[in-house]
């Protein structure tokens, strides 16, 4: 890759690693494994980068293969091994008082089968339209609307009625 090509591609990387990270983890539930399918995401765009300019959308791009390398990630065996007897929770205060109603959120998101789990994230925190989500997830525009709504009717049910939802 020439120079320019690779500073290109550091700092189209640097200005969307947060997001991308944010959105992994929303999908993973865990902070090192949503490092793990951002940097294999990355990995892939580095070796393709050359060929960038000709993508239409490359923020769609990207942000489909943060989401596969998220899917690839939860089809591997290791990825239902726990090392500790519970994963650890890393809330830190912000101010706002609002960290007991993220956690809830968490829990209530990481209760939610995996595929509902995926869209809704996409859906409302990634604010994905529907046929977006349904291209990045290869199921039909009705699948998506049903997985939507049975995930939202548990996440009524888990979650006290006086939870708002925004995002970090």
């Amino acid at each position: 890759m020439r120079a320019e090509q690779e500073h290109d591609y550091v700092e189209y990387v640097r200005s969307r690693i947060p997001r991308l990270h944010h959105v992994a983890y929303l999908v993973l539930g865990d902070r090192d494994r949503a490092d793990d399918a951002v940097q294999n995401a990355l990995t892939v765009l580095y070796r393709r980068w050359p060929r960038m300019g000709e993508v239409d959308n490359l923020d769609a791009y990207v942000h489909t293969m943060v989401v596969r390398a998220c899917l690839a990630d939860r089809r591997r065996p290791w990825s239902k091994v726990l090392l500790g007897s519970a994963p650890p929770e890393a809330a830190v205060a912000d101010g706002g008082g609002r960290v007991d109603e993220r956690l809830l959120i968490r829990q209530a998101l990481d209760r939610l089968p995996e595929r509902q789990r995926i869209v809704v994230v996409l859906r409302f925190l990634c604010d994905l339209p529907v046929a977006e989500v349904a291209r990045l997830i290869g199921r039909s525009e009705g699948t998506v609307k049903s997985r939507t709504s049975y995930a939202l009717a548990a996440l009524r049910r888990a979650l006290p009625a006086n939870t708002t939802w925004s995002a970090p």
